[in-house]
């Protein structure tokens, strides 16, 4: 979650800090000064957001009434904005943020309008909507592709998104085995320490060693893999619409554990073949899927300018007015 709040911030003008609510989201190395406090409880939260009694207070979901089992004060006290982590399309995520938010959030930061639209049906009146973008995308607006058969395989959570993970893992490396083409394997964090994803990965990360073209991604976000791969094979993970300001191939797998439809915002396909990816890398979409993903992206209304952080930015520090 710390890529999306870095992306803001470095268009920040004042002074801004952040509180990692849980013990592993802390002393992450980034740009943002972090605040010492322990939060075992409502009290503790509201302590340490008084004691640093911030103009505005920006948050991503709202963990702290999950976890802590009561609303804290401080929202009754300071603006607070909502700023999503990740733009899924076609998991509920719309429904899950209006109805977890409504009596939350002053200002609601929207990816695009498809969010937007969503969010003035269900939110109160009292709460502000602005259309921003994906501040997290903004530098994969206008790459070149590297053009070096690099394929990145990166499908949303098992358990809190229902997936492609456990069906297609070990299927994807089946395909890319030994071929001319080089793969990495992004499994979501949470598959790499839950189960049943963790099993999954665990064996994928054994297999994976004795193959000579296909590396298992460590890295912390997923930028530098996404600017290195030619085409993504995913599902319908948050990854997918920072894919799409890349405007290179997408192969959307459909065989996903929640049972739902994929949106069709790339190759939609329940199965991955070489020949698929050939014709990807060398020629693109076809005309008629390429007429497709247009209109679904005038849909999903996303501004893809590489200015999203300067105008997440704007609306938090005007906040603070």
């Amino acid at each position: 979650m710390w890529k999306t709040f870095e992306a803001v911030d470095r268009h920040v003008t004042v002074t801004a800090a952040a509180l990692p609510l849980r013990p592993e989201a802390a002393n992450y190395q980034s740009s943002i000064p972090e605040l010492e406090a322990s939060i075992e409880s409502v009290a503790d939260l509201d302590a340490a957001v008084f004691e640093a009694d911030p103009d505005v207070v920006v948050q991503n979901h709202r963990f702290e009434a999950a976890a802590l089992g009561e609303r804290p004060a401080f929202h009754d006290e300071y603006p607070v904005v909502h700023l999503r982590h990740g733009a899924s399309v076609g998991r509920g995520e719309i429904d899950n943020t209006t109805r977890d938010l409504g009596d939350v959030v002053d200002l609601a930061l929207a990816p695009g309008e498809r969010w937007a639209a969503r969010y003035r049906e269900a939110f109160p009146e009292s709460v502000d909507i602005a259309v921003v973008g994906i501040p997290e995308a903004d530098d994969l607006v206008e790459t070149d592709p590297p053009g070096e058969r690099c394929v990145l395989y990166a499908p949303t959570n098992h358990n809190y998104g229902g997936g492609c993970y456990l069906e297609t893992a070990e299927a994807v490396l089946d395909t890319f085995a030994d071929t001319d083409y080089r793969l990495l394997f992004r499994p979501h964090p949470m598959d790499r320490i839950e189960e049943p994803g963790a099993s999954v990965t665990e064996r994928c990360r054994e297999r994976i060693a004795d193959l000579r073209n296909v590396v298992f991604d460590e890295a912390d976000t997923p930028r530098e893999s996404m600017l290195a791969a030619d085409l993504l094979v995913s599902d319908y993970s948050g990854i997918v619409t920072e894919w799409l300001h890349t405007g290179r191939p997408l192969v959307q797998l459909t065989a996903v554990a929640s049972g739902s439809d994929v949106p069709e915002l790339g190759y939609v396909t329940d199965e991955l073949t070489l020949d698929v990816i050939d014709r990807l890398y060398e020629d693109g979409y076809p005309p008629t899927i390429e007429r497709r993903v247009d209109e679904q992206l005038a849909a999903l209304g996303i501004p893809m300018d590489g200015h999203a952080g300067e105008r997440a930015a704007r609306e938090v520090v005007g906040c603070t007015q």
